[in-house]
């Protein structure tokens, strides 16, 4: 699926993990002067702490008004610091949700001048039996489980990210004191050390993401990723009129994920992304990422998982909140006190004796059509100041001993 030539499965999720492999290679090939890695502004956001990890110095790479990667900018970079670059680290498509039109290019030119391409697979949803990187030119690769191939992400963990390389740097993956993979490399085996105390990384996990290809089958995960592309083409087309689309491929298409600009509503109603996101509960949806990669912005990722209804009415969500917000522009309601800066609406709220809102109860808790009473899912807690609550943690959890 990726196209390397050998695959680890020692290293939970770091990137830095991965660009120390790089630089060892370097290294150990006499390139001690090699510390320069680029980094389009439109990779994903973990890319510049990885390779400062790594002890790279971070360069980065524009981007045209469409997203995709300045080629005469990076022209310019790799000829500028040919004899000091290291690697680049590319994210396919970009996390602006559009495809790299010139991604072999791009590849290509990084080699000539002597560095190697890393390819962040955070991305791969829009890959998976369609393209490799291997094939466009990435000679490492790492590959997130959680995002494409099932596993629970986050504190539902444990994280899993196996890593791809091409035959050059197969000497150079993480070796282990017990179960040494690299044995029979021999002399020719150059690993810096372990990277995980087991030798096989969160192999428990594995089982998971194994099944689920096995279950789907080549045709199965070309399938689940061309849905996941349509299903972020659909939402971007039907939202078209009420949102602007930031960033469209050059012809006129996203990727599997896309951004809505609102910045501009900021301005005319005193809305931000924090607003419509704590809105959305009140139709029954958690929020898509808030503020990344772009900030004032939100990021909709609808993947292949679900149905045409429920994207319908995802969209009929913020297009409703739409009209809210042209109701605060035109001025027939209020900027500091309307349905967006008082969500989300929890049923505590809503049935109170109290109600000197300028707006129903019924448009604060059942927005839409399709929100009804038994089957609304209900914010437990209303309106919380963001900042404060970022700035000064208060723990609510009842102390240990009172269990006992």
């Amino acid at each position: 699926m990726a196209g390397m030539r050998v695959c680890a499965i020692r290293v939970t999720p770091s990137g830095g993990i991965d660009m120390a492999h790089l630089k060892d290679m370097l290294e150990f090939r006499g390139d001690t002067g090699r510390n320069i890695c680029l980094i389009p502004v439109s990779a994903h956001g973990t890319n510049p702490a990885s390779a400062h990890m790594a002890g790279m110095r971070v360069c980065a790479i524009r981007v045209t008004p469409s997203g995709g990667i300045d080629m005469a900018h990076l022209k310019d970079m790799v000829e500028e610091h040919s004899k000091n670059i290291s690697c680049l680290m590319l994210t396919y498509p970009s996390t602006y949700g559009v495809f790299e039109e010139g991604a072999a290019d791009v590849c290509e030119l990084v080699h000539k001048h002597g560095g190697q391409v890393y390819l962040d697979g955070a991305n791969m949803n829009a890959q998976v039996g369609l393209c490799r990187p291997g094939d466009y030119g990435s000679d490492v690769s790492h590959l997130n489980l959680h995002k494409t191939f099932c596993i629970p992400h986050g504190g539902g963990g444990p994280g899993m990210g196996p890593i791809g390389v091409k035959a050059h740097l197969a000497p150079f993956l993480p070796s282990h004191p017990v179960v040494d993979p690299l044995a029979d490399l021999g002399d020719e085996a150059h690993s810096f050390g372990s990277v995980s105390a087991a030798p096989f990384g969160s192999s428990a996990i594995l089982p998971i993401s194994w099944a689920y290809i096995k279950m789907m089958g080549p045709k199965g995960l070309r399938r689940a990723t061309q849905v996941a592309i349509l299903n972020a083409n659909y939402m971007s087309k039907k939202l078209d009129g009420h949102y602007k689309t930031l960033y469209k491929g050059e012809r006129g298409l996203v990727a599997h994920e896309f951004i809505i600009d609102i910045r501009d509503m900021k301005k005319t109603a005193n809305i931000e992304p924090g607003d419509i996101a704590k809105r959305l509960m009140d139709y029954g949806f958690h929020a898509p990422t808030m503020s990344w990669p772009v900030a004032g912005t939100l990021m909709i990722e609808p993947t292949e998982s679900e149905d045409l209804q429920e994207l319908d009415r995802f969209c009929e969500a913020l297009i409703s909140i739409r009209k809210e917000i042209k109701e605060i522009e035109d001025g027939t309601m209020d900027k500091r006190i309307n349905p967006l800066k008082m969500a989300p609406h929890t049923q505590e709220v809503v049935i109170s004796e109290e109600w000197n809102r300028p707006y129903s109860r019924e448009q604060a808790a059942f927005p839409a059509t399709f929100v009804k009473g038994e089957t609304k899912i209900w914010p437990t807690v209303g309106r919380i100041d963001d900042q404060y609550g970022d700035k000064h943690l208060v723990c609510t959890c009842p102390p240990v001993l009172d269990d006992f």
